[in-house]
């Protein structure tokens, strides 16, 4: 062997223990500091940049990140003063003068300062009767149909761990709306098997006493009555969940035509006269404040000058008013009125039903919309009626592109206002329509 080549094997033997040595310092440096260089995730850790990029704005980009986090977030020290509020954390009203004032987050705090062991929690905070008074509806229609109305109880999802050596994140979620879906899902599922058990168990025992009774004509005749009377409340259950059915289901096969509001509200007027006589109640019709006959000979056919009109399906919009109508009626007491008005303002028209009767309690006002919800069940069941109306009546009011809202007040009596977009009569699309082609011809004509 040469020297030449003596040499070149000592250069790449001397290559190869520097090698192993860099590498052996790295893995050292790895186990002490935990970062790589070439994991995505700790891009920039040794260098004090960005994760997200060498070009991108540390303060800025935390910001955003912060904006679009599902959760709010707060930042505080061990001993709970406040470092950071984001924007969504503030409307909680858990922070005061750079302070945390919530007990509960206090104590999950000391205790993941003491192990740093990251904790969650769901707490139940009472929230101020002032605060809910002033967040409530104040336009006079009181609450629309869909909105919730000022809650008693705030539920918030905490989750606290600990981000530095002094400082630890809070991250926010709130469970409220959450909380209130569960509770209408429990009682949808309650209310709708005791409605169709009640009839269906009643018509079983009722068939049983028949039978035992066979030998005494009286008591069959009465018995027989009563299956009659389960009957017919089961059917009346059944058919309202079909219309239900069609009222979420209309979207589709609406057809929408000009209507004029005065002769709509004439005939869900007139449909429920039998049931308004029974019970000495008058009906009162007025339109933008001008009191209305509710029956005119050719209602159908005549023009009334101050008339609005809408664009809906007949049959649709008739449901709602028809049901609006109907409830007022059962739930107000004899010898009172139910008004009926019709008003149009600002592109609008509105169809407001206000009755004298016993009012619907706060806690109630907006669940009254869902499906087989009672406010009390034992006077419904003696009105006869399923829980479905308002149901139907919120589909049938949407379909047609308007909302529905309701205030009450528990022995003055509730008023429901629909409220839907205006449109122009046939005289008015004419007379625009004459115009426009009476501008259209001036402007073909020659200049001489």
């Amino acid at each position: 062997m040469t020297l030449e080549h003596v040499a070149m094997a000592i250069v790449v033997v001397a290559v190869a223990v520097v090698a192993f040595l860099l590498g052996r310092a790295r893995g050292v440096r790895l186990g002490e500091d935990e970062i790589d260089p070439n994991d995505p995730s700790l891009f920039g850790a040794q260098k004090n940049m960005s994760l997200f990029g060498p070009r991108v704005p540390v303060q800025p980009t935390e910001r955003q990140l912060i904006a679009v986090m599902p959760e709010a977030l707060i930042v505080v020290d061990s001993l709970a003063s406040v470092k950071y509020v984001s924007p969504g954390a503030q409307r909680f009203g858990i922070v005061e003068d750079h302070a945390m004032t919530l007990a509960e987050i206090r104590d999950i705090l000391r205790l993941v300062s003491t192990d740093s062991v990251v904790r969650e929690r769901e707490l139940s905070i009472p929230l101020d009767r002032a605060a809910r008074a002033a967040a409530k509806n104040t336009d006079g229609k009181g609450i629309e149909a869909g909105k919730f109305r000022p809650s008693d109880t705030l539920y918030l999802h905490v989750r606290v761990g600990q981000i530095s050596d002094d400082l630890f994140a809070i991250f926010i979620s709130n469970m409220s709306e959450q909380r209130r879906f569960e509770i209408m899902r429990r009682d949808f599922v309650t209310n709708v098997s005791h409605e169709l058990k009640t009839p269906a168990g009643a018509i079983s025992l009722l068939a049983e006493t028949i039978g035992d009774a066979a030998d005494d004509p009286d008591m069959v005749k009465y018995f027989a009555g009563r299956v009659s009377k389960e009957s017919e409340r089961l059917t009346e259950l059944v058919h309202r969940l079909i219309d239900l059915q069609k009222a979420q289901s209309a979207a589709a096969v609406l057809n929408a035509e000009r209507l004029s509001v005065l002769a709509l509200v004439r005939e869900a007027i007139i449909e429920n006269q039998v049931n308004a006589e029974s019970k000495h109640i008058s009906m009162v019709l007025s339109l933008n404040g001008k009191q209305k006959l509710v029956y005119v000979e050719g209602a159908e056919t005549a023009i009334d000058q101050d008339d609005v009109f809408i664009n809906a399906d007949h049959e649709t919009i008739k449901t709602a008013v028809k049901n609006l109508v109907e409830n007022a009626i059962n739930y107000s007491p004899e010898h009172t009125t139910v008004a009926v008005d019709v008003g149009s303002s600002d592109g609008k028209v509105s169809i407001r039903v206000v009755d004298q009767g016993i009012g619907i309690p706060e806690s109630s006002l907006d669940r009254i919309f869902e499906r087989f919800y009672r406010v009390d069940p034992a006077r419904s069941r003696e009105t006869g009626g399923t829980g479905l109306g308002l149901a139907i009546t919120k589909h049938c009011v949407q379909d047609c592109g308007g909302t529905i809202a309701v205030w009450s007040r528990e022995g003055e009596g509730s008023t429901f206002t629909i409220t839907l977009p205006q449109t122009e009569s046939e005289q008015d699309e004419e007379s625009v329509k004459s115009e426009t082609e009476e501008i259209s011809e001036s402007e073909q004509l020659p200049i001489e």
